[in-house]
């Protein structure tokens, strides 16, 4: 079972997500909270394996929790809600160690993807959240836009090719236990790849490698699927 904390100050928007969580027999919403304090509290009490946290919030914002639940409490992944227009944030979260993100205005399906995808120990972008990291990245020009592509690609041309098949699969939301199904090698060797990927390409985490292969244009459509 998938123990989840929901964390927003609005109460609809709370009743929305648990709503849509309790569609899904494997995943249970163990507390709610309405701001990044309680909700720091609140993992630290009930340890979820996921934490859905909107940004804005009185207090302490969800990048603040989200930092904070990432030092005190690690086993907590972190699924950030957010909205267009919140670009900014959405880096400082990635930053801060958040591994999904999703849109509040995206299809419901795609919550469940997230969280499951997060719980696996993988990093979620839902397709509409890494166009904006993308594009937001390159500041708005068309050249810079080009000139990140164009890094990313070396990035990954530099990789081997078992490499760039784990970081395209990571890219779109698998764990390594997924991953290592689809290429019928042991999890382990996964794992390996996976810290590989991360410090060739220079990155910290899971969700920064998927920003990468989004920006390389290297994700299968379909590898998101979970299941």
């Amino acid at each position: 079972m998938i123990r989840v904390l929901i964390v927003d100050d609005e109460p609809m928007i709370r009743a929305g997500v648990r709503a849509v969580l309790s569609t899904d027999p494997d995943i249970t919403v163990v507390a709610e909270a309405a701001d990044g304090h309680e909700a720091v509290e609140l993992v630290q009490r009930h340890r979820p394996q996921v934490a859905v946290l909107d940004i804005r919030m009185p207090g302490v914002n969800g990048i603040e929790a989200t930092a904070e639940i990432r030092r005190t409490v690690p086993a907590t992944g972190v699924v950030i809600l957010t909205t267009f227009g919140e670009d900014d944030y959405i880096l400082q979260a990635l930053s801060g160690g958040a591994s999904g993100f999703l849109i509040k205005s995206g299809e419901p399906e795609e919550l469940i993807v997230g969280v499951r995808a997060v719980a696996d120990g993988a990093a979620y972008l839902s397709p509409k959240v890494a166009a904006r990291v993308v594009a937001h990245l390159a500041a708005g020009s068309v050249g810079a836009l080009a000139g990140r592509r164009s890094a990313a690609r070396r990035g990954v041309d530099a990789l081997t090719t078992r490499e760039r098949e784990v970081l395209a699969f990571l890219g779109g939301g698998l764990s390594n236990g997924q991953i290592a199904r689809r290429l019928h090698v042991v999890e382990g060797t996964v794992k390996a790849h996976v810290s590989s990927i991360l410090a060739r390409l220079g990155v910290d985490n899971r969700a920064a490698a998927a920003v990468v292969a989004h920006e390389a244009g290297i994700v299968p459509t379909r590898a998101s699927e979970q299941r």
